[in-house]
């Protein structure tokens, strides 16, 4: 989740509806100018007992977070305290119970992404062998009750730990016990990012299917292979879901803008500090009516703040956000934006996936979507069938996109190579979180602290 450094009081005040409009318009930039931006979270634990640490005890959370200063990361304050850190990989920032997240740099190319990741966690794993410290690439904490976990000291999390409970009855797991890998991508136009929009949407159930990663909970299987996912389905149903409106004629920046202010409120940000608006309408904040800033209108910034609170499978911001794999290891964080990539930046390849998808009716993308998180590659398609019969498919349509990209590294090599964990995948029939099942019920008789070794960075 975003991390704000700055107050701007004397930003614009929201005058218009051309203004709700304009961030998402001036996200359009020609294709020469289209850049790669990767998320990736990790699970934060002590070596010694596998503890998840907290914010200020020795060695922990705070100390992990000023010890990045060793590779030039700067720190970022809030209410005094350090939440983040800035520098020229992006931003280190904190999710809700610890987690660490990277939000890298808009990169021109993959090579550059996942040599992007790889410093990252470099840097991570040389504070974390001084500290104690380790890192779980899991899409779940595998063996935490929300109660062990602790709770990062940033206001808008305050905020949002208050309001969950209240719309749905997992949304404290997706703040505290979830980790995820996401890519940011660009488009052209409204149309480029129309056609973007759906096509991703409409294939994010295979994503999180080839990503999934999260079979345990509280110590054993809990019945799903990206129960990640599942806790998306009662998290808060005003700001969540796979997005109906978007395959409409006629959707667009306006029709996006409409949803925005339906979604519920969670704060407004004012001189360094997050007041409680959970519930309340953005509708009236624009009339001067909001009531915990009676009289006040909207500026600029706090509809950019706004934007960032809806959660849906693809989100629209001055970019696509692409929301639905669980988080994984090094090489994983480098297949899923090369996936999106392969699939979104190459234009013959982006007609050929959506035509793939194109014909589905809602009910059966909604169909489709409550059942990947349980059955992955074998939930049904619409029109007969699984997902994994169309796997292989949209794999070769990624490829072709990133062979006509032509992106080269050093050695001659162009970008397919990071979707090799993919193709594995596909040809084993096994995605992670059943290969982590099969060693449970086999190898590891039961014993899940052996996660640990397997799955740490």
């Amino acid at each position: 989740m975003s991390t704000r450094q700055v107050s701007d009081r004397n930003d614009p005040i929201i005058e218009n509806r051309d203004m709700l409009v304009a961030p998402m318009q001036k996200g359009e930039k020609p294709a020469e100018r289209w850049r790669i931006g990767t998320e990736h979270e990790k699970f934060v634990y002590r070596t010694q007992d596998r503890r998840a640490p907290s914010y200020t005890e020795q060695g922990g959370i705070r100390d992990l977070l000023m010890a990045m200063t060793e590779f030039g990361w700067e720190p970022v304050l809030e209410g005094g305290n350090v939440i983040a850190m800035s520098g020229r990989d992006g931003a280190i920032s904190l999710e809700p119970a610890g987690q660490l997240e990277l939000s890298g740099a808009p990169l021109e190319n993959l090579h550059q992404t996942c040599a992007e990741t790889g410093r990252h966690l470099a840097q991570v794993k040389t504070i974390g062998d001084k500290l104690g410290l380790g890192y779980l690439g899991l899409g779940l904490w595998p063996d935490k009750t929300r109660e062990e976990l602790p709770i990062m000291p940033k206001g808008r999390y305050d905020i949002m730990l208050r309001h969950m409970p209240r719309v749905g009855s997992m949304g404290l797991d997706m703040m505290l016990r979830t980790c995820t890998i996401q890519v940011n991508l660009d488009y052209s136009s409204e149309a480029d990012m129309v056609k973007k929009f759906r096509t991703s949407l409409a294939l994010q159930p295979l994503a999180t299917a080839l990503f999934a990663n999260s079979p345990f909970l509280e110590g054993k299987p809990n019945g799903m292979l990206s129960y990640r996912s599942h806790i998306w389905t009662d998290t808060d149903p005003a700001r969540t879901g796979m997005l109906s409106f978007v395959f409409d004629e006629g959707f667009g920046y306006e029709r996006y803008v409409d949803y925005m202010l339906d979604v519920p409120m969670y704060f407004v940000y004012r001189d360094g500090k997050y007041i409680d608006a959970s519930g309340l309408s953005f509708r009236d904040f624009l009339d001067g009516k909001l009531s915990v800033l009676p009289g006040e209108k909207p500026r600029a910034s706090d509809w950019v703040d706004h934007l960032s609170t809806a959660f849906p499978e693809v989100r629209l911001k001055s970019f696509l956000e692409m929301r639905g794999a669980d988080g994984g290891p090094w090489n994983r964080i480098c297949a899923l934006p090369a996936l999106w990539v392969g699939l979104l930046y190459d234009q013959t390849a982006l007609d050929a996936a959506w035509d793939l998808v194109k014909d589905c009716d809602m009910d059966g993308r909604e169909k489709l979507r409550a059942e990947v998180p349980k059955l992955g590659l074998d939930a049904a398609l619409p029109g007969g069938g699984k997902l994994r019969d169309i796997a292989a498919e949209v794999l070769a349509i990624s490829r072709s996109g990133l062979s006509a990209r032509n992106r080269l590294n050093e050695a001659g090599d162009n970008e397919t190579g990071y979707l090799q964990p993919l193709d594995e995948i596909i040809a084993t029939g096994f995605t992670p979180a059943e290969r982590l099942l099969n060693l449970y019920n086999g190898e590891w008789g039961g014993d899940l602290s052996r996660i640990y070794a397997e799955k740490s960075f």
